[in-house]
């Protein structure tokens, strides 16, 4: 018996010693690297590479990314598998993405009233030191925010340092022109630096460094994925954007893509040179895809795919067993945390800002599991008052088990104080054009409740100054007192039988004090006492309104609420404004409001507005009168043409989108048709027009950097004339 054991001992130790010898000839797995370079939304390809080493189960020892392939890298060393990410990708938003504010129905009643009067991106910083400017058309708070949720970070704060894979994300220094690699830190952090376009998006400020795209001096970091593991094998992806042709650069916007171009494909040559016979270079072909199609990301991945299949038989020769690949894809997996309950909640970062401001958006309360579909809605809430750079947050683990959100709010590098323009161009190409230029003083936060000073001057047709101070009496600024003082000088024409008789030059002063309430993100109640002066001369013409001056006064009480989605060409929601004025001593009051509706369906929007000025109490004097005409307002008359008491207007339009605007940049270009009605019950101008007015308007339109824009003909057949007409050109803010 002992002697059968042993022989039986004997051939395992044989056996062993034979596996052994027989690993010794065969060569070890070689380490392999991959890296994933930038290229815009052309690194969507990126996913469709990993999905081809997924099914020949090719396993990878480190990562290494740039901008767009850093965002690939960094999903996949969190655990995310191809499919996934392309489901992620396919499925996010792209274009409200690359747009930092919330729906407008979301945002600040008084950021809204700002941004109507001075141009969208003219706010520019002004202190001690000069003008500071804004750092990029997107701060890239949506896009941070979605980062977080696709790889998790709302169950914990990812760390490059702590994911199983290796990582390496490449960033520039824009200060000092150096490459900067995150081996460490937050890994969306690291993502947001590394796709930071210059000019686009605003660079991520840490620890004294401002970082943007990676790809100005990295864009497919060979090298750094050769020393992130020392590999063997390299696998390089290059979907980099070719220079454009001769025939596509035209303007500054095109010269200064081709340039990053240059600079980005000399490195890639760069790096392209130290690849070695064993490597892997993987070009797709994306012909026809450029940087910003980030709606074709599933088109884009199967690209990746082909690419990659077209060296399968070289990725292969890197494939391991079924076994193996598994253990591979266990072993990098990040494990899931359950997802945890918050138990306090803090609002951290803030210098001029009162906390209150922040705490009044957060709906989440402590005990409520951790939600990115109520977290982000939030912060884009808090985010909308228009005090911030970006509003971001972490989940924090305590020693004592406790799970903390920490909300970050940055407040803007270039407030609190700041310049704004505005510029305004009104022609019927007859002799009633106009135009102004607009420019605005806003001093925020003179004290803890929020105080602010608004001071604007305007030249051109319109001449005037305004001083406007707005002081909160509570720390969540829902109520408040406010004094406005204003002074314009402005043409005020007058028609008959469509023929203008005369031409005054008004000049007008008002001093209001009132109280107010701010109902959210809905709008805004105010009531208060306003005294004004009015005063005619009349420049050309007769003289059909007797030239004196008018002082008179009254209480006001004002209802402004606002439900679109868009600042200008909304495709959904309503608003409307209803304004009463009573003015005792002169025993009259006025009603001016309005309501409009807008709803979409695919490319087109439909949509109407109903007006109102007229009288209750008396009649409308003629320093005080209410007005129709110009673009959309009766578009067949001059501005003020028609003018009266008991003014009714009504409208119906259906518009074709045409056009959008580039990433980045919210709004379209529409062709449009409207119906529009007006009954005047007593007219003080065109006193030949009785009933139903009519007025049909065909138009271009749509929403640029210089605010609305609309080139558009109306036509009226109303009144025994034989018709009136007039062709518009509007550019500019209100």
């Amino acid at each position: 018996m002992t002697t059968v054991i042993a022989r039986h001992l004997l051939l395992v130790v044989l056996l062993a010693l034979g596996a052994v010898a027989n690993a010794a000839d065969l060569p070890a797995r070689p380490r392999v690297g991959l890296v994933l370079g930038g290229g815009g939304a052309r690194g969507a390809a990126h996913i469709g590479v990993l999905e081809v080493l997924e099914r020949l189960r090719v396993p990878v020892d480190c990562v290494a990314g740039t901008s767009m392939g850093g965002l690939v890298a960094g999903a996949y060393a969190a655990g995310l598998s191809p499919a996934v990410m392309r489901e992620e990708l396919a499925k996010a938003d792209w274009d409200d993405l690359f747009h930092d504010d919330p729906s407008f129905s979301q945002q600040n009643f008084r950021k809204k009233v700002l941004d109507r009067r001075f141009l969208p991106a003219s706010e520019t910083g002004v202190g001690p030191d000069g003008l500071k400017y804004q750092t990029g058309v997107v701060t890239g708070q949506k896009i941070k925010l979605f980062f977080n949720q696709l790889v998790g970070d709302y169950l914990g704060e990812r760390e490059i340092d702590r994911l199983p894979l290796p990582l390496s994300i490449i960033a520039t220094d824009i200060v000092q022109g150096q490459r900067v690699v995150f081996r460490s830190g937050s890994l969306t952090t690291a993502m947001r630096a590394s796709m930071s376009v210059p000019g686009l998006m605003s660079p991520v400020e840490i620890n004294g460094e401002k970082l943007v795209d990676g790809g100005l001096v990295d864009n497919v970091p060979i090298g750094e994925a050769r020393s992130r593991c020392q590999a063997d094998v390299v696998i390089a992806v290059n979907v980099g954007s070719p220079l454009l042709k001769a025939e596509d650069i035209s303007g500054l916007l095109s010269i200064s893509v081709q340039m990053v171009n240059i600079l980005t494909e000399q490195n890639v040559t760069r790096s392209l040179a130290t690849l070695k016979a064993t490597d892997i270079y993987i070009k797709p072909d994306l012909d026809g895809i450029s940087a910003g199609d980030f709606k074709r990301t599933s088109e884009t991945a199967d690209r990746g795919v082909q690419a990659a299949e077209s060296v399968a038989d070289r990725l292969r020769l890197l494939a391991v067993s079924e076994a193996a690949y598994a253990a591979w894809t266990e072993n990098i997996q990040v494990a899931r945390r359950e997802t945890p309950k918050i138990h306090e909640i803090q609002i951290a970062g803030l210098r001029l800002v009162n906390p209150a401001m922040v705490e009044q958006h957060i709906q989440v309360k402590p005990g409520d599991p951790v939600n990115p579909s109520v977290i982000n809605p939030d912060l884009l809430r808090v985010y909308g008052d228009g005090y911030y750079q970006n509003v971001d947050y972490a989940m924090l683990d305590t020693l004592r088990d406790r799970n903390i959100l920490r909300v970050m709010p940055l407040e803007k590098s270039w407030g609190p104080d700041y310049i704004r323009y505005g510029i305004n161009l009104d022609s019927n190409f007859k002799s009633d054009s106009s135009y102004s230029l607009r420019l605005g003083y806003q001093k925020t936060w003179i004290n803890s409740l929020g105080a602010e000073l608004l001071a604007i001057g305007e030249i051109g047709s319109t001449n005037g100054v305004s001083v406007d101070y707005y002081q909160p009496v509570d720390a969540r600024q829902r109520y408040f007192l406010e004094t406005n003082l204003k002074y314009v000088s402005k043409i005020s024409s007058v028609y008959q039988n469509d023929n203008k008789l005369a031409e005054y030059r008004i000049l007008q002063g008002s001093a209001r004090f009132g109280a107010g309430i701010n109902l959210g993100a809905l709008g805004q109640a105010r009531a208060g006492w306003e005294e004004n002066w009015w005063n005619p001369k009349l420049d050309t013409g007769l003289p059909v309104f007797p030239e004196q001056s008018k002082r008179y006064g009254g209480w006001v009480a004002r209802f402004d609420l606002d439900q679109t989605d868009r600042l200008y060409f909304p495709t959904s929601g309503w608003n409307s404004s209803v304004k009463y004025f009573d003015a005792p001593t002169e025993h009259y009051s006025k009603v001016d409001g309005y309501a409009s509706a807008y709803r979409s369906f695919g490319d087109w929007v439909l949509s109407s507005r109903v007006s109102y000025q007229g009288s209750p109490v008396g009649r409308l004097p003629f320093y005080d009168v209410g007005s129709l005409g110009g673009m959309l307002n009766m578009t067949a008359f001059a501005v003020g043409q028609l003018k009266g008491d008991d003014m009714s207007y009504v409208n119906a339009r259906a518009e074709r989108i045409i056009g959008r605007l580039p990433l980045g940049l919210r709004g379209d270009m529409r062709m449009g048709l409207a119906v529009e009605g007006a009954k005047i019950g007593t007219p003080y101008t065109e006193t030949n027009l009785k009933g139903w007015i009519n007025s049909t308007a065909i138009y271009l339109g749509g929403e640029t950097p210089l605010g609305p824009v609309y080139l558009g003909y109306g036509y009226s057949s109303s009144g025994s004339t034989g018709g009136y007409s007039n062709l518009y050109l509007f550019l500019g803010t209100p």
